[in-house]
């Protein structure tokens, strides 16, 4: 590892928020451990690094613990050496940060509750209409922030790239499981020539799930939420 740098990563195969670390890290051509968490039984490693939230992403770079997905993102772009992930200027950084809550706080909620946080068919329903509207703003935000260059980040990628590129399995198997198309070339166009763009990048090629993998871990996960529901109604 260059300059000595001892870096392990905690995660999960299907997390959003651990793909999108391993994104940074491989763009920064950076060599790391990682150690796969079983959340059900988590280890002590990561109870400890993270003893407030308890959950995964974390990073510990040379025995020092960074959590937050976003947060260790932004960590190794000024830790390290390599292509920036964030603008030099204030403003644009502002609007980066911006735009990655939303991807956050709109987009994976909005496919989160249609796959597994809705507990009736209508919330199900009410996740995917607002999904829709989500990538639709997202549309927008990539015709503003790209400058109709290629990428969020204009001619490479940037913060808002690696938060939405990392749900890209995710919104593929909810393409799968619901038998809708979110990345639709007529309503989102920029979206959908941004997505095939940015899964042909190696990072994601080496990061990213394979989409069957997540449809049936995602199968799984909700036969077991609908066995628990199931179970708790009898008592």
């Amino acid at each position: 590892m260059a300059g000595g740098d001892d870096l392990k990563l905690l995660g999960t195969w299907p997390s959003p928020f651990a793909i999108r670390v391993k994104f940074a890290l491989a763009l920064k051509g950076l060599s790391y451990e990682y150690a796969e968490e079983d959340l059900a039984s988590k280890s002590e490693l990561l109870l400890s690094s993270n003893p407030v939230h308890k959950k995964i992403p974390v990073l510990i770079h040379n025995g020092v613990p960074v959590c937050e997905s976003n947060l260790i993102v932004e960590y190794l772009d000024e830790a390290f050496a390599g292509p920036a992930i964030l603008s030099a200027d204030p403003y644009e950084r502002a609007i980066a940060r911006f735009w990655a809550a939303y991807v956050d706080d709109k987009v994976l909620a909005s496919w989160a509750t249609m796959l597994f946080r809705g507990k009736t068919e209508e919330e199900k329903s009410e996740g995917k209409k607002a999904l829709f509207v989500a990538l639709d703003t997202m549309e927008g935000a990539l015709a503003k922030c790209s400058e109709r260059k290629g990428f969020f980040g204009g001619d490479s990628v940037g913060l808002v790239d690696l938060a939405l590129g990392s749900q890209l399995s995710w919104l593929k198997a909810a393409e799968v499981m619901s038998g809708e198309k979110f990345f639709d070339g007529d309503k989102t166009p920029l979206l959908a020539v941004w997505a095939a763009r940015f899964t042909e990048l190696d990072v994601a090629k080496a990061a990213l799930p394979d989409v069957d993998r997540v449809v049936e871990f995602a199968k799984t996960r909700q036969a077991k939420m609908a066995a628990a529901a199931a179970a708790a109604s009898n008592n």
